[in-house]
């Protein structure tokens, strides 16, 4: 039996030998939607494998025949990372050598690379996550010069932003030790001879010129980083003048200069002490002097970080005082009259821009976009771009200038409490990041409307598709994908999110697909945080109808397992095609709660009548799920962990058949009446907490 993993696990020093019918099974036969990254080397698959009684999402690398790295580079790899481990360093969880195939598994990174969070369009990490990504990754660096234990130090040789990835609480760990070479430890200037391998831009000119190898030429890379982390921009900018296509170069020449403050993010500048910007940069300047002598050791990088940060700590580093203060662009005064700051629009936006600072933690960037942005993107709010709905919202698809594909949620301002949710939305998203959750990427307030604006070029909602009796395009595997992508990313949200919290209205109108059926949890309006209880009470019931818990309506108790009720719905709906509020059978023509319906047919094993026509196979097994997860007794039904087990099919719970047949025939329920596999709970809950302690 076993479960998922929902925080970092200790991984043994020895790396396990995967077959390769194992590492097809991890990836689906390499399924191309599962496919998080590629270069030279070849293709990096998300896949899920089993460790012990752990069930693990993994990064799985692919080397391609003919790729940039080859057998070498593979077999240093695997010896170098199972003789290591530290905090700082990506795991290798195994490998696989078979024939031609040669083949990394890693432990997964959620938040991607720190090149990702710096270049490409999303959400900008504040300056005090930058500054303890470095801290971590220079640990990391230090750890490998100096205290491997092994006598020989290691040098990295190819420190880089794509090679520094991000956990899910945006916790550096260095990866890629293909090029890693091993030197003695005991004297700084050692160096290693050896052929001139690496990535322009942050190559060591030492290096580049003798073939010199040093610790030392780690400490230069890692100095590019740092003016990546301060200015925002790659190393290399093969767009710029051939004066300045390197960074490293401009960065130098703009401190020379006085010039600084021209080439530093603009997300930090208006936002961060001069001194505590210019303390940073002339660290990086040490890391990059044209004498490696000259230069700092990871370690005296590591200290000069960690000052950075407490004295930033120590200081009032903000431009506003902190109780007003005012995130990314203002919106343009024209929008509003000359007393806009004591109208309503204006409380509005002081109000949100404090909501914001209030409960979105430690330095948190949100981009206030200006309308005309807002305008352009959705080609003024044209018909074309309109997704859907309501009485008080309106979802339009749209791309900002630059060409990012993005989604705008407008929210009437009429409707309080819908203002409510869309500003708790906001707060909630600004917390966390997950592959599966739409990123927030800021909003804009005019008039009559707040916008919410969202990283994510969805085409549909799962509602939109599985609702049309005329639509084909989600035939099984599509579906299940999207049912497993919701399940992964509410065990994430009850378990390992930074802050746990409930989504409270899951349902197929809050799962956003892309054009590769991609999914992505949306709709945080209801979402609340929760403490060890698992549990809030609250003073009305908020939800959609069809899709709330008769528990939740009688006790007013909001826990995980409303979520998991949410899911349930949601799976039965997925898997017949039909809407739990709305159901109607077409024998009499009667009104049926579709889950009684489901419910009825399964006792009766008459399951053909419930499955969608447009989709085939035995769906018993899901069917089954959804029962488990709709259960009127919240404690019978499965948590999220255990839904994912058994839609992986390493894990399986039993339906309570006494107590559905009483149910069926109308009969008094007992209140013992409860799924007969509760055994099987306890000790799964046993071992869950075992790991969680370990």
């Amino acid at each position: 039996m076993s479960f998922r993993a929902t925080h970092s696990v200790e991984f043994q020093h020895s790396c396990r030998r995967f077959t390769f019918s194992e590492i097809q099974l991890a990836t689906q036969s390499f399924d191309e939607s599962l496919v998080i990254g590629h270069g030279g080397f070849g293709k990096v698959y998300l896949g899920t494998i089993t460790y012990g009684e752990v069930l693990l999402d993994a990064a799985i690398k692919r080397l391609e025949s003919g790729s940039n790295q080859g057998a070498v580079e593979f077999w240093a790899e695997v010896e170098m990372l199972s003789k290591i481990r530290h905090s700082h360093l990506l795991s290798l969880i195994g490998y696989c050598s078979d024939g031609q195939e040669m083949i990394l598994v890693y432990e997964y990174m959620s938040n991607g690379s720190l090149a990702d969070r710096l270049h490409k369009r999303r959400a900008p990490l504040t300056w005090v996550r930058r500054l303890k990504v470095c801290i971590g990754a220079a640990r990391g660096l230090d750890y490998l010069h100096t205290g491997t234990g092994v006598m020989h130090g290691v040098i990295h040789r190819d420190v880089k932003s794509t090679n520094i990835l991000l956990d899910d609480n945006c916790a550096a760990k260095i990866a890629d030790f293909g090029l890693s070479k091993i030197g003695p430890t005991n004297q700084p200037s050692t160096y290693v001879k050896t052929s001139v391998k690496g990535t322009f831009g942050y190559m060591d000119p030492e290096y580049f010129q003798t073939g010199m190898l040093t610790r030392k030429s780690d400490v230069y890379a890692f100095g590019v980083v740092l003016f990546e982390v301060l200015c925002g921009k790659q190393a290399v900018d093969k767009s710029s003048d051939e004066e300045y296509r390197s960074l490293a170069s401009r960065a130098q020449d703009s401190i020379k200069e006085g010039k600084l403050e021209e080439i530093i993010d603009s997300n930090l500048r208006e936002r961060i002490s001069p001194n505590i910007l210019k303390r940073f940069a002339l660290l990086a300047e040490r890391c990059l002097h044209s004498r490696p002598k000259k230069r700092p050791t990871m370690a005296e990088v590591v200290v000069g970080l960690e000052s950075i940060l407490a004295l930033h700590k120590r200081t009032d580093s903000q431009v506003l005082p902190k109780n007003i203060r005012v995130f990314g662009r203002r919106v343009p005064t024209f929008l509003f009259s000359s007393d806009s700051e004591n109208s309503d629009v204006g409380k509005c936006l002081k109000s949100l821009d404090i909501y914001l600072n209030d409960v979105g933690g430690e330095d948190q960037i949100v981009n206030r976009f200006d309308f005309d942005t807002i305008v352009y993107a959705t080609k003024d709010f044209s018909e074309s771009n309109l997704i859907s709905s309501d009485s008080y919202k309106f979802v339009y698809k749209g791309r900002l200038p630059h060409g990012q594909g993005i989604t705008i949620t407008r929210y009437s301002r009429v409707y309080s409490r819908r203002y409510e949710e869309c500003m708790n939305e906001a707060s909630i998203l600004v917390k966390f990041g997950h592959a599966n959750v739409v990123e927030f990427l800021g909003y804009c307030i005019d008039r009559t409307y707040v916008y919410l604006v969202f990283d994510f070029a969805f085409t549909a909602t799962l509602a939109g598709l599985i609702f049309d009796p005329t639509c084909n395009l989600l035939d099984w595997n599509k579906r299940y994908k999207i049912i497993l992508s919701v399940a992964r990313v509410l065990v994430y949200l009850h378990n390992h999110a930074p802050i746990r919290i409930i989504h409270g209205d899951v349902k197929p109108a809050n799962i956003l697909l892309d054009e590769s059926f991609n999914a992505k949890l949306s709709g945080f309006g209801l979402a609340m945080t929760i403490n060890d209880t698992d549990c809030i009470y609250v003073d009305s019931i908020h939800g959609t109808p069809g899709y709330v818990s008769t528990e939740y309506h009688m006790t007013l108790c909001l826990s995980t397992k409303e979520d998991v009720f949410g899911f349930g719905v949601l799976v039965l709906e997925t898997v017949t095609g039909q809407r739990n509020n709305k159901f109607t059978c077409e024998a009499n023509e009667e009104e049926f709660v579709l889950i009684k319906h489901v419910r009825t047919n399964w006792l009766e094993g008459t399951m053909s009548n419930i499955i969608d026509s447009r989709i085939d196979g035995d769906l018993t097994k899901f069917v089954e799920i959804g029962l488990l997860c709709v259960q009127e007794n919240a404690k019978a039904r499965p948590t999220m962990k255990e839904v994912v087990g058994m839609l992986l099919g390493t894990f399986s719970l039993t339906l309570p058949l006494s107590e559905m047949r009483a149910r069926m025939n109308g009969e008094p329920l007992n209140s013992a009446l409860v799924s007969p596999d509760q055994d099987s709970l306890k000790d799964l809950d046993l071992l869950i907490a075992k790991d969680d302690a370990s």
